[in-house]
């Protein structure tokens, strides 16, 4: 069977690991510096197996050796948002602590795919492949799932469809200057300009963009995890099974969408190989000025970064 490592057994690492089991994709590794947290997780999760009825096997470790052979180590580790904090506002402490993870489990795995959640996340997704000295194909940020996700569920909730019927596409930095392609997104093929007044359509695509913030306002402590752990998981899903399944995604681009050397949210291809290619909409003027401004920020905070 495949082996999965999820670094970070908090609220996200443990729910995508609980994702992960129910559709007895792999073995599972729960990795944390908290004592005896990730084991008593894995022991909980194992203990749900027979219930379920999947035989995957969940460990829990504080150290490294466990994750040895991984096919995908998936970093979510991190300290997670405050009220009135910005993604960036994690820069410095996320830095050592995505260093570390990634240098780490490439001892035990040199060749496992990346997936990187911890935020900033494009600007940790940049650091995960400098430190590892990895291609493009092996390390993929998640946000566009998540993001084009939150978009989708306002889009049902406010016309009262089938999230199933929606289709929605946000692009570019994972922050507040992303870009949710409304041009693009439709439902059952009808596009949303037709289907919302302009009001309605720039309401929810604000929201859209300060998705995560209302769910950490909400919360007071912590930030989301059930809709990011779905993310991960259907990102682990089409690399393990090979799906060729297009999403959107943060991806090292060279050249693409006019962009380069920087990882930034766009429709990625993926595979057993990980990132298998980028897919290039056509832009109007419009959206290619605020995916320009979105890169523009990712550039400045990569700057900023300790490497």
């Amino acid at each position: 069977m495949s082996k999965v490592t999820i670094i970070g057994a908090g609220q996200t690492g443990a729910t995508t690991a609980h994702w992960l089991a129910e559709r007895e994709l792999a073995d599972l590794v729960l990795v944390d510096i908290v004592e005896g947290m990730p084991q008593g997780k894995a022991l909980d999760l194992m203990e749900a197996m027979p219930v379920i009825g999947s035989d995957v096997k969940v460990t829990g470790s504080n150290g490294y050796e466990e994750t040895a052979d991984s096919d995908i180590v998936v970093l979510t580790a991190g300290l997670p948002r405050k009220p009135g904090m910005s993604r960036d506002d994690l820069l410095a402490a996320n830095t050592k602590i995505v260093r570390t993870a990634v240098e780490n489990a490439l001892k035990y795995s040199p060749e496992a795919i990346f997936i990187i959640l911890t935020n900033p996340l494009d600007v940790m997704s940049y650091l995960a492949m400098k430190v590892g000295n990895l291609p493009r194909e092996r390390i993929i940020g998640q946000a566009g799932i998540l993001d084009s996700a939150r978009m989708r569920a306002f889009v049902a909730m406010e016309l009262g469809v089938s999230v199933q019927n929606v289709h929605c596409y946000v692009l570019g930095g994972h922050g507040d200057n992303m870009v949710p392609l409304t041009r693009h997104s439709n439902v059952a093929g009808v596009p949303l300009v037709d289907m919302l007044p302009p009001d309605r359509l720039e309401a929810i695509v604000e929201r859209t963009r300060k998705g995560g913030g209302e769910i950490v306002g909400l919360l007071k402590t912590g930030s989301a995890f059930y809709a990011p752990a779905a993310a991960l998981a259907q990102m682990v899903e089409a690399i393990l099974l090979d799906r060729h399944l297009v999403v959107p995604a943060s991806a090292y681009l060279e050249g693409e969408y006019g962009q380069e050397g920087i990882f930034f949210g766009v429709p990625v291809q993926l595979g057993r190989g990980g990132l298998e290619k980028v897919i290039e909409y056509k832009l109007n003027d419009e959206e290619q000025a605020a995916l320009q401004k979105s890169a523009d920020h990712v550039r400045q905070t990569i700057k900023k970064l300790d490497i």
